[in-house]
């Protein structure tokens, strides 16, 4: 008769066994890296030093990540900063254990360390990464990037730009980031607001577009205190999703969209502006504005393109041409 000795060697090789699939996965699925480094980025205008940041990859935004509503991701955080840090994947719907808070779903990844982040994305949207230790500091120097999640059946575009929106407390002679992220005025008040804005890391982010082109414009607030106020000069818009979340039917942009910090919102843009005139994605500062983004406009969109039946066939300012 089996000992209980016996029984448990037997239960334990038995457990092994079925256990060496998930640990030979493991060891042979490729993670793509995602390293988070310091580096020199040219951020303030030509003439100015380039400014020294972190960035993923060594970029500011980091990497643009994108895959199916449904799929799966994978990256292997390296920790190259002189700090310690995660990844805090912002507004996704996954188990704890990857959702990068340090000291509550994971320790902090110390430098010289990694980490492996491997989930599903349940839902399609607009979300962002970002560090998640010492955030204050660590998103303010540039360490974030957005992660878009796409639908199985995106609505009828000729394409789509994603737009970071951020600012900047920068040292007005030398361009670098200043380093005082305790500051009792700061928190006393409305917290770090920077005197420097940007969009994808530009100053001047400019964009080619055409009349009647019909855009979405995924954007993101990575500010660390700063509401964006924001409106559209030579363009029609709707706001058809916020944090990732589609609304039950377009909104019509009238007025202006309130952008808190580490809300994304979805717009769907049509250019109403003709050839050779700029339009502009707004923002407005004490009831002064000033452009966010910059769209030139180049020329017409093709309207009747032959056997088409979608919505370059239908540009009859009929109002049938809207977000659906």
């Amino acid at each position: 008769m089996p000992t209980r000795r016996d029984f448990l060697m037997q239960g334990a090789a038995i457990t092994a066994a079925l256990a060496l699939p998930k640990r030979l996965y493991a060891a042979t699925s490729e993670f793509q890296s995602l390293d988070a480094r310091t580096a020199s980025v040219q951020l303030a205008p030509e003439g100015y030093p380039k400014t020294e940041i972190w960035g993923y990859g060594g970029a500011m935004p980091g990497p643009q990540m994108r895959l199916q509503q449904g799929a799966r991701l994978q990256r292997r955080f390296m920790n190259a900063l002189p700090q310690a840090s995660t990844v805090h994947w912002h507004g996704v719907r996954i188990d704890n254990a990857m959702d990068g808070v340090a000291g509550l779903t994971q320790p902090a990844v110390e430098p010289g360390q990694s980490f492996d982040y491997d989930f599903i994305a349940p839902d399609a949207g607009t979300y962002w990464y970002h560090a998640h230790n010492r955030s204050t500091e660590q998103v303010a120097r540039g360490l974030y990037g957005a992660l878009i999640v796409e639908e199985s059946e995106p609505p009828d575009l000729d394409r789509e730009e994603v737009l970071i929106l951020d600012d900047w407390l920068l040292d007005p002679e030398m361009a670098q980031i200043v380093p005082d992220f305790t500051s009792r005025h700061d928190r006393g008040h409305a917290g770090r607001r920077g005197n420097f804005i940007a969009t994808n890391g530009r100053h001047d982010l400019s964009l080619e577009v055409r009349q009647h082109e019909r855009l979405r414009l995924r954007l993101v607030n990575a500010a660390n205190a700063r509401i964006f106020v924001l409106s559209l000069h030579g363009m029609e818009g709707w706001t058809v999703a916020l944090d990732g979340m589609p609304l039950p039917r377009p909104e019509p942009l009238a007025e202006a969209l309130i952008l808190g910090p580490g809300q994304r919102a979805d717009l769907i843009v049509d250019v109403t502006a003709a050839p050779e005139e700029t339009a502009h994605l707004v923002r407005l500062d004490d009831q002064e504005a000033a452009s966010q983004v910059a769209f030139t406009v180049t020329g017409k969109a093709s309207t009747t393109l032959p056997g088409c039946t979608g919505r370059a066939a239908t540009q009859s300012g009929d109002g049938g041409d809207r977000p659906r």
